[in-house]
């Protein structure tokens, strides 16, 4: 999603020291941080709070609810020149989803062409352009047909089968959650937030293909199931929304919602061959103090003293040269393109701060067309690093979508015919 130099900058830091693991650990230590060995000496540190499941909690659940019930269907077409034609076939039941967030309109029928991995709005088939004219008929190069059932239902703290993961990016660490993982686990979620391989206190191994994309997929996808339960919420933040995205396509019946902040368009991942990252790691650690200045610049609204311990206190952008060069390096996941995203079918929260420089806001309104079922709320106050500077707004946004759910749809009533029957 986030492949260009700008993404890179997030990683900057202002310690360059290797990260260094504990003794890996059978059983989770008082403050809930654990080290999962995900692969014979690659060790993760992971933040798991589970707080005491009231008593009565689980009689309180009952029986599945059906108001959140919706069929997904759709239908995902692409020819050879690149265009992309995406039809909603539910309408009904996206516009009532949709209405439910902003009064957004639903599109039954997008037109994209996605050559060159950038999707531009087609001509509409509405328009007044869009004569009927005998065309000759195009062949398909793929298509791709979606026609499932969903149940999309409230999560509460007290509900003993919801689980929230919080994924970070390139140069972050789990500290980069600590409002929301504080604010969450009081009210009594499950939270489970780790560190990626080179990062916060997780093993930095000295070789570059353990920081590939399938690589780092692969130990999300380890932590994922270890900790998953029936109902589970991804939560990612820049290059993190990747694997939220991976493992949304990889789990869809355990993957409840998704929350992606920051994350970009709904592109395919290509390492940047003119990236300043790509330079020798005895160069680029010479520009690490540049490196920090402008991520700081870049990274928040305000560059205040506020913005500036953000940046020091817990560990959160604390990495090696070596690992930020093979990071930026392995950004290559070919498989995630606009229509892997469009076959998505769990709800998806896109967050975006409006004075974020590394992603316009344009890329996610794109991956908000694109994605079935996808509410888009930007943050005027915020920037790229949004859930550290504007918490209390993101926890607020965060936690009304794990309360969401759509309103039932009504049957329509009986009429004579059928009531004589």
């Amino acid at each position: 999603m986030l492949t260009t130099i700008a993404d890179g900058l997030l990683c900057c830091l202002m310690g360059k020291t290797p990260n260094t693991v504990s003794p890996l650990e059978s059983t989770e230590s008082s403050d809930g941080f654990s080290f999962v060995e995900v692969k014979p000496g690659r060790v993760l540190r992971v933040k798991h709070v589970a707080p005491a499941c009231p008593e009565g909690a689980a009689k309180a659940e009952g029986a599945p609810r059906k108001a959140g019930a919706v069929h997904c269907k759709r239908r995902i077409t692409v020819y050879r020149n690149g265009q992309m034609v995406i039809e909603n076939l539910g309408d009904a039941v996206r516009s009532d989803l949709l209405h439910g967030q902003d009064g957004a309109e639903p599109n039954s029928h997008v037109e994209l062409e996605v050559s060159e991995g950038n999707a531009t709005p087609a001509p509409s088939p509405n328009a007044p352009s869009a004569a009927p004219a005998k065309r000759r008929k195009r062949k398909p190069k793929k298509v791709v047909n979606i026609d499932c059932a969903k149940v999309i239902t409230s999560c509460k703290g007290t509900h003993s089968d919801v689980v929230l993961f919080f994924i970070h990016g390139v140069g972050g660490s789990l500290d980069i959650w600590k409002e929301q993982l504080d604010f969450f686990a009081k009210l009594g979620y499950e939270v489970v937030a780790p560190d990626l391989a080179g990062h916060g206190a997780s093993s930095a191994p000295q070789i570059a293909a353990a920081y590939t994309f399938y690589a780092l997929a692969e130990d999300m996808r380890t932590v994922f199931k270890r900790y998953a339960k029936k109902r589970n919420i991804l939560i990612g933040h820049s290059y993190g929304v990747s694997f939220c995205t991976f493992l949304a396509h990889e789990y869809p019946d355990l993957v409840h919602k998704v929350i992606m902040i920051n994350g970009g368009g709904p592109t395919a991942l290509e390492p940047s061959l003119c990236s300043i990252f790509n330079m020798p790691t005895c160069v680029l650690r010479c520009f690490s103090p540049c490196l920090a200045w402008s991520f700081l610049k870049a990274g928040f609204a305000r560059q205040g003293a506020k913005e500036k311990q953000l940046l020091k206190e817990g560990n959160a952008f604390n990495v090696s040269s070596f690992v930020l060069r093979a990071m930026m390096g392995g950004q290559y996941w070919p498989e995630g393109d606009e229509v892997y995203h469009a076959e998505l079918t769990v709800p998806v929260l896109l967050v975006h701060g409006m004075h974020d420089k590394f992603v316009p806001v344009e890329e996610d309104q794109r991956m908000a067309e694109i994605l079935l079922i996808a509410f888009l709320k930007v943050i005027d106050e915020g920037s790229h690093m949004v859930m550290l500077e504007c918490p209390e707004t993101v926890n607020t946004l965060l936690h009304e979508f794990l309360l969401w759910e759509p309103e039932p749809i009504s049957a329509p009533e009986p009429g004579p015919e059928a009531e004589k029957k």
